[in-house]
């Protein structure tokens, strides 16, 4: 588990810490990951891009298992295999309109108490002016 975690956070933070040095801010970044990136430089000169970032990850991972508590030499943690990359953007459809419920026999049962209250309220009030006059 530690070694998973400390791989995990090797090849995040070594991504994090690149794209911060392609953004000229690596001056920022802390002691340990400009060293880290140094070395990942200097090992561009010797090897392929891939090649160094994978032996630049190897460090961190080292350093990071160790870090975390890992007693002895460090597992070897076989990278996750990514699929491949497919489009996966459908094109956009149009939802077909949900069909309008009919009214039932509530919504039209219910329009005649409204009815019948309005009326008697009708026939109270005439009632009542009626009365007072």
């Amino acid at each position: 588990m530690i070694a998973r975690r400390a791989d995990t956070r090797a090849r995040a933070d070594f991504a994090t810490w690149k794209m911060i040095a392609k953004l000229n801010g690596a001056s920022g970044l802390p002691p340990a990951a400009q060293e880290f990136l140094a070395s990942y430089k200097t090992r561009l000169t010797d090897l392929s891009e891939h090649e160094a970032t994978e032996a630049t990850i190897r460090e961190m991972y080292k350093a990071y298992y160790a870090e975390m508590g890992g007693g002895g030499a460090p597992p070897e943690v076989k990278p996750a295999t990514a699929e491949p990359v497919t489009d996966n953007v459908t094109a956009f459809r149009k939802l077909p309109p949900k069909p309008k419920a009919a009214p039932s026999g509530a919504a039209t049962a219910r329009k005649l108490p409204v009815a019948l209250i309005f009326a008697a309220l009708c026939v109270a009030y005439v009632g009542i002016r009626l009365y007072w006059q």
